[in-house]
């Protein structure tokens, strides 16, 4: 179990560099240095000291902050700013949570798998994958990523136990890609659909012009190497910072709704310089933060990929 004091030596590795503000959404748009993990340090540095109290001035600005895991990838000294941020919004974890994730696993013929729809999923659609995977959902909860980022411990605790229990050993899809980031880091062989789709060579459709299709990467997937070849049948055009966040980031976009805004215009203006007919992306949250940046324009359709696929093209897995 670890509490914020369990992290003092990592917060006090900051060198306030400065590097995450150059990466930072939040920081782009607020230009508040208490909305980026270097101010967030300081302050929860002075919390360790006894010098500031942990109350809702500082819970404020611990809430400014999209969980997109910019900054830890950015930072020199490696500090995995999320989990102290988990830490500091719980003031103690009461659930173990192993700090690397799982391996992407290999494919293995004949094995079964499993489907973790995620909440988004459950209320917004049906479950896409049926036409590309024989994967069943056994009763997935919730990820316990909400409950993890509000500070609710004990009930991110049920859930991840929940989880574990029905995924056994075996290997579980999903299109999201915060659900599968959350699954992997408590220690579920989980991977995103999009990651594990086979892509056997195929000519292109020919039915008329390929569709013009661009994508956005969630913050939370690991990695983009399977789209152009599960995009053969479409012309690929890539936006400008694909990789960007959109501003969502769940209850993000409730607490801090004009810091959303303003982060997911900027999400839609390299998505309309691009002049695709389909934007795609790999997780439900992405779409509606897609969808609150293109609000009130004429925009392209957007879809998650798996979707784009099964509607074109035949992938089993």
């Amino acid at each position: 179990m670890k509490s914020l004091k369990d992290y003092a030596s990592e917060i006090q590795k900051c060198s306030k560099c400065g590097l995450c503000q150059s990466v930072c959404p939040v920081y782009k748009v607020t230009g508040n240095d208490c909305a980026v993990s270097r101010g967030k340090f300081v302050m929860l540095d002075g919390v360790l000291k006894g010098e500031l109290k942990l109350g809702k001035n500082i819970e404020k600005y611990l809430d400014q902050c999209l969980k997109c895991g910019k900054c830890t990838d950015f930072c020199p000294s490696g500090i995995d700013v999320c989990d102290i941020l988990y830490a500091a919004k719980a003031e103690c974890f009461k659930f173990s949570i192993p700090l690397t994730p799982a391996p992407l696993p290999l494919r293995e013929e004949g094995a079964q798998l499993l489907y973790f729809s995620g909440c988004f999923n459950r209320v917004l659609r049906k479950h896409p994958l049926k036409k590309l995977a024989a994967a069943e959902d056994p009763g997935f909860g919730c990820c316990g990523f909400p409950y993890l980022s509000a500070g609710d411990v004990k009930r991110f605790g049920k859930c991840v136990e929940h989880n574990k229990n029905l995924a056994g050993n075996k290997l579980v899809i999903t299109d999201c890609a915060s659900c599968a980031h959350m699954l992997k880091k408590c220690g579920i062989n989980a991977v995103n659909a999009a990651e594990y789709l086979e892509s056997p060579p195929a000519p292109p459709l020919t039915r008329g012009a390929l569709p013009k299709v661009t994508f956005h990467k969630p913050c939370h997937m690991e990695n983009t190497d399977f789209l152009k070849p599960l995009l053969r049948n479409a012309e690929y055009i890539e936006m400008k910072d694909f990789d960007a966040c959109c501003g969502f980031g769940g209850e993000f976009a409730l607490k801090n709704n004009k810091i959303s805004r303003e982060i997911a215009k900027q999400k839609a203006e390299n998505i309309l310089a691009t002049g695709a007919d389909v934007v795609l992306t790999a997780c439900p949250g992405c779409i509606l933060g897609l969808h609150q940046g293109l609000f009130g324009r004429k925009a392209p359709k957007i879809m998650n990929i798996v979707d784009f696929l099964a509607t074109t093209d035949s992938h089993p897995l």
